[in-house]
């Protein structure tokens, strides 16, 4: 009897659970935050990244120079972004 509850549960968790549909993503232009000043290699990187994510994706992707701090100024610009999922 006990086999025949658990069997049952897992069949009607099974039934009941609703499918996941994906979202088109990204719905919006990217940001790539990059915590060194600009014109230097990760400043380069992150534009030819940031190039090729563009041509993939049907967004823009910005690249945006936050240096300072040992790359704290960055790290709560991305921390403070609004949540997009």
């Amino acid at each position: 009897m006990r086999r025949f509850l658990v069997a049952a549960a897992l069949l009607a968790g099974l039934l009941t659970d609703a499918p996941a549909f994906a979202q088109d993503y990204p719905g919006k232009r990217i940001t790539l935050v990059v915590a060194f000043a600009p014109g230097g290699f990760a400043d380069t990187f992150a534009r030819i990244v940031g190039q090729k994510l563009g041509e993939r994706w049907p967004q823009p992707v910005i690249v945006e120079n936050r240096a300072g701090a040992g790359g704290n100024t960055a790290a709560k610009a991305v921390s403070t972004a609004t949540p997009d999922g």
